[in-house]
């Protein structure tokens, strides 16, 4: 389990499933795809299928022409690098602990955000010119997302996560000025602040607003106004009924007692009535 979150029998905070002992979730299950795309894309850089890799990176005049698979293929393309094997580990590392917390089901969704979050954001751009790009993104958001979760945690030379991640982010803000790469700045920005934001939102320090639909108005029947009221028909009345005495009231009030008011048939209840008259006359009378 998490060293950070207490155990826990929640589903979608369990693995997905266990491999010789060690428990797999989806981060782990990302970083294999992603790995079996370095390799795939080494064999075809080494022979001569450098066109099959072109058609999977995202260009940003082909998607405006049309191909619109190219935000989602373009993570496919890997390279063999030591940033590759880097951001691996952080998504191994950090994912699974970001995924603890959040849920298999939510981690996904942060994943897929910050996976497309670049591309659609070129795409607007490349309207102002060309935007190019491959090779996956993400694995640093992750890291920030984890340190917005553990911000206190010490991380290398015992400096605090959020230490590390303002001095990253930081780092990588002035690379990318120093090389003008305004489209890696942007997706700096825009990815880490998401991952940020997307954190704050799921601890509770903010709500987004719902849209709310207006309310159909209610149609009253129109057979019958608001205002008036039906009149009481009244009740049936038996004729030939004596006036009940006392021994008749007692009675009346055991049956009533017993075996409820509704088990009074049509005679008794008509003295009952005549009973209750008699005895709201006697009070208005004294």
């Amino acid at each position: 389990m998490s060293r950070f979150l207490p155990p826990t029998t929640d589903a979608d905070q369990q693995p997905v499933t266990w491999f010789r002992g060690h428990p797999v979730y989806a981060a782990h299950l990302i970083v294999a795809v992603l790995s079996v795309s370095m390799i795939v894309t080494t064999l075809l850089l080494a022979f001569g299928g450098r066109a099959v890799l072109a058609v999977l990176e995202f260009t940003s005049p082909e998607v405006l022409a049309g191909q619109l698979w190219r935000p989602f293929t373009y993570g496919l393309v890997n390279p063999p690098g030591l940033g590759f094997v880097i951001d691996m580990v952080m998504l191994v590392f950090f994912g699974r602990e970001v995924e603890k917390y959040l849920g298999r089901r939510a981690f996904i969704r942060l994943y897929l955000a910050l996976y497309l979050l670049t591309p659609v954001l070129l795409t607007i751009l490349g309207l102002f010119g060309p935007r190019f790009l491959s090779g996956q993104t993400g694995s640093f958001a992750i890291f920030i997302a984890f340190a917005a979760l553990y911000p206190n945690v010490p991380m290398f030379f015992n400096v605090l996560a959020k230490w590390v991640a303002g001095i990253l982010v930081a780092v990588y803000t002035l690379v990318a000025l120093s090389n003008h790469d305004w489209s890696g700045l942007l997706s700096l920005w825009a990815t880490t602040g998401f991952a940020f934001a997307y954190i704050r939102h799921a601890q509770g320090h903010f709500n987004l607003p719902t849209p709310r639909l207006p309310a159909r108005p209610t149609t009253r029947p129109t057979t019958t106004p608001a205002t008036t009221t039906r009149p009481t028909a009244p009740r049936p009345t038996v004729r030939g009924v004596p006036p009940p005495g006392p021994a008749d009231i007692d009675a009346l009030l055991d049956k009533i007692s017993r075996d409820g008011i509704h088990s009074l048939t049509a005679a008794e209840r008509a003295k009952l009535d005549e009973a209750q008259a008699r005895l709201a006359k006697r009070g208005t009378r004294s």
